[in-house]
Formats: C-alpha cells, structure tokens, sequence
C-alpha cells in the first residue's frame, strides 16, 4: 500500500481498526515520555536522598512542563496543519511548516537557557524548594537544563512523525530514551553514588537517545522532504500552525500556572498545619507524576486519532467526525474511571512506588497526607480527563477558541481563584477540595462547548458531495 492509498484509508477504514493503529503507539510513547521524570523520582525516593529528593525533583517538574509546553506549542500546531493538509490533498507546502517549526523551537529553548540560568535559585525558590531541598534541586536542574534544546526538539519532532502516519517510530524515539534512562538511574544513584546528579545524567543521556532517533526519520518522512529552504522561517506559511497549537501552549502554560500557586499555597498553609512544608510539595509531586501518567493515556488516544480527526474534517465528512468522539470520549472514560478507583482504594500503593519517608521527623503525617491528596484532589480526574481530551480535539478540528477555553476554564478561571479562597477557611485541606470543585464546573463548560460545536457542524453540513464521499469509501 503507497502513501496515498495510507491516507485515503483514514477516511474509509474501520475507525475502531485505526484507532488501535494509530493510539496505541502513541500512548506509549506518551507513557514512555511521562516515565523520564517518574523513573528518576522512584530511585531517587527509594535512595538515601528519600523526601527532600522526591521534593527536589517536584519543584524542578514546572520548568519541565514549560519546556514541553513550547515544544507543543509548535510540534502540536504543525502536526494539526499536516493532517488537516492531507485532507485537503494539499501538501506542497509542508516541508516549510515543519522546517519553521524546529527552528522556532531551536530559538525558544535557548531564550528559556538564557532565562532559567541566571534565575535559577529564585525560580525553584518560587516553586516550593525549601531550606532543606534546594540544594537537591540546583544539583539537579544545573544538568536538565543545558540539554533543553535537545529536549523540546526531540518532543517537537515527535509530533511531526505522528502526524506523518508514523506513530511507532515516535513510540520507538520516546522508548529508546527511557530504556537507557531505566538502565542508567540506578548505576549512577546506587552505584556510583551521585546523587541528584546521578538522576539528572541519566535523564539527559536518554534524551539524546530519542533525539538522535527523532532527527533519523525525517531523512524516510513521507508528507515531506526537508531541504535547507525548509529551514529558512515561513511565517506567513506557518501562520495557521500558530493557531492550531495555541491551546497545546496554553494547557502547558496553565499547568505551571497551577503547579506555582499550588505550591505557594502548599508551603504557606503547610507551615501552619502539621505537615509542615517539606510533606504536601513532595506528596504534590508525586500525585503530579502520577496524574501525567493518567492524563498521557487520555492524551496518546486524542493525539494518535488526531490524523484521522484533521483528515476527515479537511474531507468534510463530519458524520465520521462524530464516531470518532464518541469513541474517544468513551475510551477517557474508561481511563479515568479506572484511575479513580485506584486512587481512592489504594492511594498507599501508588505512594509507596516512591519510596519510604526516612528523613523526615515525623513519617505518620507524610502517609496521612498522601491518602487525603489522592483521594480528594483526584476525585473528580474522569472530568479533568474528559475536559484535556475535548482540548485536544477541537485543536484537531480546527477550533483554536474553543481549545483555549476549554484549556483556560478549568485551571485558569476556575482553580486558581478556589486555591487561593478556601483555604482561608479550610486551611491545607482547602487546597484539596479546590481541584473536584474546578473540575465539575468546567465539566458542565466543557459540555456545553462539546454541543454548541456539533450543532454548528450539523448546520455547515457536509460541503464535500455525497458522492465524492462514497467513492473514498468504496
């Protein structure tokens, strides 16, 4: 089968047969991707650096969400331009999106070096490092940081072969990583007894194993050919990528956002509880890892059905467009009811994976706290997953406002303003209640959004003939 006859398959094909084909791989890569950070918090939980480590490398995990944000940013922006253009069957102009996008990517990752370096005590300070973790975290952000560049081109890429009708060889970049990141943590923590630089090493040698993967397949990439031309920025070209990634930003961005007030607040009303500071930003650090993994999942499903989404909206044949919510909004459902369960029934097992609390004075309030975290703070996490997945699918119909709103509503509008009120009266547990409460109004947004954007689409119509469409389908 040549390419053509592979695209034309994403508007005639079983879509329960291209899902399987195109979200498994991506959902491991995803996961895969989510395990560069765990991996490290798991050994370094269960090395002599214990709590004020797993606190360390929380703190750090903002500026990696900033990173991938912009890495998104524009690997999210060109993948939906790719796919929407197969549709069309318009893809000349292709090879200049992805070639402005790298070097887009190239310059943002060096402005956040020149950014990050300078600031980086008052920035991890500012993200709940403590007297007790700070220097854990310095150690360890000193090394992550020279590699940025690295890192979100290798994530930007990723996106690319995605869309490109790829998903195992960006699968294969993202495993390739973790594999030697898995190998090499324990070696360099355990054996050679380096640390929080132990961890930081072993992460960064990963990454250059999926970057060097990722730069491989663009020489065998089949929408495109790069050319050094590719590389000379086209920014009236990319102008509808800019859009089309804008809420991929905006989600990463909102992350932080919440990461920052989060730990904020955790450290102001943990020094009045008897958690102290130390316990909620470690404990908030692991339920963080623990929730990509979740949100990953729900991600690599909307994100590997994204070429079939942009080929069949660039077709207009909307009636496909419907199944295939539908069965992406049913598979996040099963996710997220799955998670919940876990976390509300056996919070310790999944806390335990990271270690024993030994340094810290009293270990019965570090258990305590991670029990109420997981089952109060993760309550709602069916609705956050649904609300992410809607996100993402209307980036990948071409619906760049209402992708912002939904990505806006839950976090920015909706649990900053609650974690910064309630616990005022609630005090630490106020923070906790803060996310189910976000998370059921802007379900009820989410929905309404969902409608009034599949009224719209029954009223467009379907502007490709109908026997235009059957003939694909034969």
């Amino acid at each position: 089968m040549n390419d053509k006859q592979n695209y034309e398959a994403l508007g005639k094909e079983k879509i329960s047969k291209l899902m399987v084909k195109f979200c498994i791989p991506c959902i491991l890569s995803l996961l895969v991707s989510a395990l560069y950070n765990i991996v490290d918090q798991i050994f370094v939980g269960n090395s002599e650096l214990s709590t004020l480590g797993n606190a360390a490398t929380g703190v750090v995990f903002p500026i990696f969400i900033i990173a991938q944000g912009f890495a998104w940013y524009f690997g999210d922006g060109v993948a939906a331009y790719i796919n929407i253009h197969q549709g069309k069957k318009d893809t000349e102009k292709i090879h200049k999106c992805v070639g402005t996008g790298m070097v887009l990517t190239l310059i943002a990752s060096v402005l956040l070096l020149a950014i990050f370096y300078p600031l980086k005590m008052k920035i991890l300070m500012l993200f709940g490092a403590s007297e007790n973790s700070i220097g854990y975290a310095v150690e360890y952000f000193n090394i992550i940081l020279g590699f940025f560049p690295i890192y979100m081109l290798s994530n930007m890429i990723n996106a690319v072969v995605r869309a490109d009708g790829s998903p195992s060889w960006s699968m294969l970049s993202m495993l390739g990583g973790a594999i030697v990141n898995i190998i090499l943590d324990p070696i360099f923590i355990f054996a050679c007894k380096w640390g929080m630089s132990g961890a930081a090493w072993a992460t960064v040698i990963g990454q250059v194993v999926s970057f060097v993967i990722s730069i491989a397949y663009l020489f065998r990439s089949k929408t495109f050919r790069l050319s050094l031309k590719s590389f000379i920025p086209d920014l009236k070209e990319y102008g509808e990528a800019f859009k089309l990634g804008i809420s991929s930003l905006i989600t990463q961005m909102t992350i932080v956002v919440i990461s920052l007030v989060c730990n904020i607040m955790l450290a102001k009303y943990g020094s009045m509880s008897k958690y102290g500071v130390d316990i909620p930003i470690a404990i908030i650090g692991i339920e963080s890892k623990v929730f990509t993994v979740v949100i990953n999942i729900v991600v690599g499903i909307v994100l590997g059905s994204q070429p079939i989404i942009g080929y069949n909206m660039g077709l207009g044949d909307y009636g496909r467009v419907k199944k295939l919510y539908r069965a992406i909004l049913l598979s996040t459902l099963v996710v997220g009811l799955l998670s919940t369960i876990l976390f509300e029934a056996a919070p310790d097992v999944v806390v335990g994976m990271f270690g024993k609390p030994t340094n810290i004075p009293n270990p019965d309030d570090y258990w305590e706290f991670a029990r109420l975290t997981f089952r109060i703070f993760l309550a709602l996490v069916t609705f956050t997953c649904t609300i992410k997945m809607t996100s993402i699918f209307f980036q990948a119909v071409g619906k760049p406002v209402f992708a912002v709103l939904t990505s806006l509503i839950r976090d920015i509008i909706c649990f900053v303003p609650l974690i910064c009120i309630l616990p005022i009266f609630q005090g630490i547990n106020g923070i906790l209640i803060s996310a189910p409460i976000a998370d059921l109004i802007a379900m009820l947004v989410t929905a309404i959004l969902t409608i009034l954007f599949f009224v719209q689409l029954d009223k467009t119509g379907n502007p490709v003939p109908e026997e235009v469409v059957n003939i694909i389908k034969k």
